[in-house]
């Protein structure tokens, strides 16, 4: 069974600022484990490729206001 680690964007680092700028939100199956709260792109799809895991974005909920 492949592993799925589900991040999400940080909401306080904002356009070109040299900070890592995903949150691991959680991790399901396989024998992943991480140890960190923050990390860069570029990390997130060197540890998918090297355990062969899944990455998921999840989208930020932004509340809708109805016409109605």
């Amino acid at each position: 069974m492949s592993a799925t680690i589900f991040v999400r964007e940080r909401r306080k680092v904002q356009q070109g600022e040299k900070k890592p700028r995903f949150r691991v939100v959680g991790v399901s199956g396989g024998d992943v484990k991480i140890y960190v709260k923050h990390m860069r792109k570029k990390e997130l799809d060197q540890l998918a490729e090297a355990t062969g895991a899944k990455v998921v974005f999840l989208k930020a909920g932004k509340e809708e206001k109805s016409g109605a």
